[in-house]
C-alpha cells in the first residue's frame, strides 16, 4: 500500500515525501501541478492530480492509499473545504490519517485548523495530529527581504518568545507517525525547536553567520502594517492576519518548548543558527531569499490566509 502526501510541492510536503522514501515506503505525491511534482521528484514518486475542490481527483489519489499526509491549501479558508476529501478517506480503509495542524490549536478554537481536527476525529478516521510551532522558513522566507536590504529582523513581536522549528524536522517527524501507523494511532503531537528566543536573539544569530550587524528593528504593529501594505505591496488581508498573529505571539503564545520532536524520531530539532548556518544565502544579497511562503501556522490558524508547508 502507499502513503498520500498532499501539499508535496510545500515547504514541509516535499520533505514528507522525501523522509518517507528514506523508510522505504511507496509514495504517492498529490497537488495541482503534475508537472512541478514530476519536477521535484522524478520517476522514484508517482505523482498525481489532486484538488480538494473537485472530488473527481479523489479516487485516483486515493487508490491502493492507506496512510495520508494532510495539509490545508493556504488559499482554502474554511474548514469545510476539506470536508468532502475527509468524508472520502472515511469510506476507505485508512490505516492512519497525519494532519498538520499547529501548536495550541486544542485550546483555540478559532483557527480552521481545530475544526479540521474535530472532524477527522468524529468521521472516525485513526489519526496523528501533528502541531508544529514557528517555522524557521519565516525568517529566510518572508522577512529575508529586509535582513538583505536593511540589515534589520522587521517583526513585530515585541520581546515574546518563539520556539521555532525547521520545515524539515516536522517531516521528519510526520514520517514516522506515517510509518508506523498503529503505535501513533489516534494521538496528538505538539513539537518545536529545542530553544524558545526572542527577535534580538535572532539577530544576533544571524549577524554571527552572516558577519553582518543585523538588529532587531521591533516594529509597532502600526509600523509593521504600513510598511508590509505600502511598501512591500502585500495583501491586506494576509498582512493584517500576520499582525493578529504577531499579536498573540506578544501575548506569549509561541514560547513553548516541547520534547514532541525527540519523543517521536529520538533526535533533537535544528537549532536556528544550525539552520541559518545551512541557509545563509538566503540572508545575502547573492541570491533572492526563499519564496516569500508566509508566516505559516499560527496567522494561518488565525484566518486561513497563509500557507504553511
Amino acid at each position: 500500500m502507499k502513503v498520500l502526501v498532499t501539499g508535496a510541492t510545500g515547504n514541509v510536503g516535499r520533505y514528507v515525501v522525501e523522509e518517507l522514501k528514506q523508510q522505504g515506503e511507496a509514495v504517492r505525491a498529490a497537488g495541482t501541478d503534475l508537472k512541478k511534482l514530476r519536477q521535484l521528484f522524478g520517476e522514484d514518486v508517482e505523482a498525481v492530480r489532486f484538488d480538494f475542490l473537485d472530488p473527481s481527483t479523489y479516487p485516483d489519489a486515493l487508490d491502493s492509499v492507506d496512510r495520508v499526509f494532510l495539509m490545508r491549501p493556504p488559499h482554502l479558508g474554511k474548514p469545510r473545504d476539506l470536508y468532502p476529501f475527509i468524508d472520502a478517506m472515511a469510506q476507505r480503509q485508512i490505516k492512519l490519517v497525519t494532519f498538520l495542524s499547529l501548536m495550541g490549536v486544542e485550546n483555540n478554537t478559532i483557527p480552521p485548523h481545530h475544526k479540521i481536527e474535530k472532524y477527522i476525529e468524529a468521521a472516525g478516521i485513526p489519526y496523528a495530529h501533528i502541531r508544529p510551532g514557528f517555522f524557521m522558513q519565516n525568517i529566510s522566507g518572508i522577512h529575508a527581504r529586509e535582513i538583505i536590504k536593511d540589515n534589520q529582523v522587521f517583526v513585530p513581536a515585541g520581546n515574546s518568545k518563539t520556539s521555532f522549528i525547521d520545515a524539515a524536522d516536522i517531516a521528519a517527524a510526520a514520517a514516522v507517525l506515517l510509518h508506523h501507523p498503529e503505535r501513533y494511532r489516534n494521538t496528538a503531537h505538539t513539537i518545536t525547536g529545542p530553544e524558545a528566543l526572542d527577535y534580538h536573539q535572532v539577530a544576533r544569530i544571524l549577524s554571527e553567520v552572516t558577519g553582518r550587524d543585523i538588529r532587531y528593528a521591533k516594529p509597532g504593529l502600526l509600523r509593521y502594517r504600513k510598511h508590509y501594505i505600502r511598501h512591500r505591496k502585500l495583501d491586506k488581508n494576509y498582512v493584517n492576519i500576520t499582525a493578529a498573529l504577531y499579536l498573540m505571539t506578544r501575548m506569549g503564545t509561541a514560547r513553548e518548548v516541547t520534547s514532541g520532536f525527540y519523543d517521536i524520531t529520538g533526535r533533537q530539532p535544528r537549532t536556528l543558527k544550525e539552520y541559518a548556518l545551512k541557509n545563509a544565502d538566503c540572508f545575502t544579497s547573492a541570491k533572492p531569499p526563499a519564496k516569500e511562503a508566509a508566516l505559516n501556522t499560527r496567522a494561518d490558524k488565525l484566518k486561513g490566509g497563509l500557507v504553511h508547508g
